[in-house]
C-alpha cells in the first residue's frame, strides 16, 4: 500500500510539474517555424521603393530547456543578438534585441501564425513564415495611418 500511494505521489508531482511548464512550452512551441539556419536577403524600402539589398544570415534555436528562442542576425548593415521569451504571468512575448547600442526590449503577440513587435506605437516588426518553408522578418513604420514596409528579411533554410 505504501509503495501504491508513493508512486502516485510520484506521478502527481511529475503531472503537476509538467502542467506548470506546459503553458510557456506551448507558447514557445508557436515559434517553432523560426528555428534554423537561415540564408537571405535583407532589403530597405524607402517611400515603398527598394533602396539596398545585401546579404543576411541568421541563426535561430531555443536555449535554456527552450524558455527562450535565440536570434543572431548577421548582415553587412546590421549585427544582432535577440532573445524571445513568454511571460507566463504577463501573458505575453517580449522581444529582447541586443546590437551594438544596447538593448530596447519590446512586447509581442501571436497572431494569426506570426509574431508580431510593437516596438513603439509607430513602429512593428513581423515574423512568419513563407510557403515554400522559408522564413521572413519585415518591419513597419506607420505613416498617416497606414503601416508603411521599410524593411524586409527573406531566408531559406540550410539544414
Amino acid at each position: 500500500m505504501k509503495l501504491i500511494f508513493k508512486l502516485f505521489i510520484l506521478v502527481f508531482l511529475n503531472s503537476s510539474f509538467s502542467f506548470a511548464q506546459s503553458i510557456q512550452q506551448k507558447k514557445m512551441a508557436q515559434l517553432d517555424f523560426m528555428v534554423g539556419e537561415w540564408v537571405g536577403t535583407s532589403k530597405t524600402y524607402t517611400n515603398g521603393k527598394l533602396t539596398t539589398e545585401i546579404p543576411a544570415f541568421e541563426n535561430i534555436s531555443y536555449d535554456l530547456d527552450s524558455s527562450i528562442l535565440v536570434l543572431q542576425l548577421n548582415s553587412e548593415s546590421l549585427l544582432l543578438h535577440t532573445i524571445i521569451y513568454y511571460d507566463e504571468k504577463d501573458k505575453t512575448f517580449y522581444y529582447y534585441p541586443f546590437s551594438k547600442r544596447g538593448v530596447r526590449p519590446a512586447p509581442a503577440s501571436f497572431i494569426n501564425g506570426q509574431l508580431i513587435v510593437q516596438s513603439s506605437e509607430t513602429k512593428r516588426f513581423v515574423f512568419g513564415s513563407t510557403d515554400d518553408g522559408g522564413f521572413r522578418e519585415y518591419g513597419e513604420i506607420l505613416t498617416n495611418g497606414k503601416w508603411v514596409k521599410y524593411f524586409q528579411d527573406d531566408f531559406t533554410n540550410t539544414q
